[in-house]
């Protein structure tokens, strides 16, 4: 329970330590120049996580770890109807919620309703560290809905809720960041990691590019699922991001972000 006692000491602090050294990586050795200046985008990127972090607060009694302990206290959950090591329901959890998320993401990709929502995040002209936080707040709360309903259903630990919401975090941070891994490292990074050059993939105009490389954390549901695209089409260089309608440094500023779902490209 060490753990959970100091939970938002420690997803503060992964959170903060994971931005400031992406944001500095980017600053000293950037992959792509930005052309939408850093402080328009930084900064109302930025204020999306406040205005998500409220929403949730202020819409459900509790979150994802919050739901864990309840179902944990009631016995309640998949994971307790076996008698299995600690560690070994740790791992499970951690593996089954990654999958969650992994097919959570195809739906927002292929279900119309839901891409409206999900669009926001791909309509980023530049794919940055910020770019990992800029998410509706609408999406937010559906995501952490399933998310409930799964840990519930699981009965996952919640340690390994709390470890799992860090590692996705923190894995978002670093494989939205606007760098480049030297060869060497990026081609072993990537067996166990989405790193920012297969995750740049995924935020390509060209649609088929954007359905690829649907994991945030680990390739492994991407080759699985047959999903995974090691390289675009135009090269690493060639991979033009966002939605060209919603692309204009106006479309970036926080008002904007909150209303596009609701509207039309070139509206």
């Amino acid at each position: 329970m060490t753990l959970l006692s100091h939970e938002p000491a420690i997803r503060l602090g992964v959170f903060l330590a994971m931005l400031a050294a992406m944001a500095a990586w980017e600053l000293a050795a950037p992959a792509r120049r930005a052309e939408v200046p850093r402080l328009i985008r930084w900064s109302n990127n930025l204020a999306l996580v406040v205005i998500d972090t409220a929403v949730l607060r202020l819409v459900l009694p509790v979150l994802a770890v919050g739901a864990a302990v309840w179902a944990q206290a009631q016995g309640i959950g998949l994971l307790h109807l076996a008698p299995l090591p600690g560690w070994l329901a740790v791992v499970l959890a951690i593996l089954a919620l990654d999958l969650a998320i992994y097919g959570q993401h195809i739906l927002m990709h292929k279900t119309p309703a839901l891409w409206r929502l999900h669009r926001m995040h791909h309509a980023d002209p530049l794919v940055d560290v910020t770019t990992g936080l800029r998410f509706h707040p609408l999406e937010i709360l559906l995501s952490m809905l399933l998310k409930i309903a799964l840990v519930v259903s699981l009965g996952a630990p919640p340690v390994a809720v709390l470890l799992f919401e860090v590692i996705l975090n923190a894995a978002s941070l670093f494989n939205h960041a606007n760098i480049r891994l030297p060869p060497r490292v990026e081609a072993l990074a990537r067996l166990i990691l989405i790193t920012p050059d297969l995750h740049r993939i995924h935020h390509s105009e060209i649609r088929a590019e954007t359905d690829s490389n649907y994991g945030f954390s680990v390739p492994w549901w991407d080759r699985l699922f047959r999903t995974f695209r090691a390289r675009p089409a135009l090269g690493p260089d060639g991979v033009v991001a966002g939605i060209g309608a919603f692309g204009t440094a106006r479309d970036q500023w926080l008002d904007r972000l909150l209303i596009q779902p609701f509207r039309r490209p070139g509206a």
